[in-house]
Formats: C-alpha cells, structure tokens, sequence
C-alpha cells in the first residue's frame, strides 16, 4: 500500500508512470545491500532493521528523483540528445549523491559496529542503512541511465543528434 502511495506522488511530481517507475529503481539495490549487510554481519531481521530499511528505501526513492528531476531540466534546455543528456545529468548528480549516501554512512558506521548498552536497538538500524547507501546509490548511478534511454528510445521522437549517433553507429554516414 505504502509503495503505490509513493507511485502516486511520484506521478503527481513528474506526471508520467515511466519516469514513476524509473525513480523508484534504486529501491531493489539499495534494500539487497541492506540484506548482505544484515547477512554479513550475522544479524537477525528485526523491528529496529525494517525501520533502517524505511529510512534506506526513502534515500533510494530520493536519489533517483534528484537523478530525474536533473535530466527533465537538461532535456528542456533543449540543448542535448537523449542520450547525452541522461548521462550528462547521473554524471553532475554522481557526486552530490555519493557524499550525501557515503557522509551517512560514515556518520553511521559507530552505531553498525557497536556492541555496548543500546547496541541491540541501534546496531540493526545503522547496518541495513550502511549497507544499502554503499550500494544503492552506486547502482542507481550505474543502471538507471541505460534504463532511461532504452525506455526513451522506445517512447519519444528522434532529436536530429539521436538520428546521427544512430546512423553513425551503424556506419551509415552522418545525416
């Protein structure tokens, strides 16, 4: 229920499913890097760990928005294809995502490897949030502008710049 709410506000942000759906795929990383953390460091799932994936799931959710709302911007300029235009926008967010994930997750990792007082509530939290903000953000930066452009190619018109990476890719010559 809580995930079609968040695909409705999405919607509501970018009024489209496919750009809906894109946002949300950092979701599957980021919550499989939170389970290996919870599997490498032996922890059980708790009520403390489901709240770290909450918190690690709305990050994720975020990120990809930043990523899109960035590329609807470069793409209304006008000034680039498709293509460039997606890589160009997970290049200038790569780096405000990774400080903010990894700045997390270093201010974090006392709470993952503590063992005193507390440790049993604190330590499941801090783990699947680390965990998955090492991971999620790098894969979001890594999958979601392939995605972006495959689903792009299908869906939208040609830019004259598309038409020739297209024709010099196939070695018909330039337009």
């Amino acid at each position: 229920m809580s995930l079609a709410l968040i695909l409705i506000l999405l919607y509501g942000l970018f009024g489209s499913v496919r750009d809906s759906l894109l946002a949300l795929a950092g979701m599957p990383f980021a919550g499989a890097g939170g389970v290996l953390a919870l599997l490498v460091t032996g922890l059980n799932f708790s009520i403390s760990a489901a709240i770290g994936f909450v918190s690690l799931l709305g990050i994720a959710v975020m990120d990809g928005i930043l990523m899109l709302t960035f590329y609807n911007e470069v793409m209304q300029s006008g000034a680039m294809s498709t293509l460039d235009g997606m890589f160009h926008a997970a290049s200038q967010r790569m780096r405000p995502m990774l400080m903010t994930a990894w700045s997390a997750c270093l201010g974090l990792v006392p709470a993952a490897i503590s063992t005193g007082i507390g440790s049993q509530v604190q330590r499941p939290l801090a783990t699947v949030v680390v965990g998955g903000l090492l991971i999620g953000p790098l894969m979001l930066l890594l999958v979601v502008p392939p995605l972006r452009v495959a689903f792009l190619r299908r869906s939208e018109p040609q830019t004259a710049g598309d038409r020739r990476a297209v024709a010099a890719g196939h070695g018909l010559g330039q337009a």
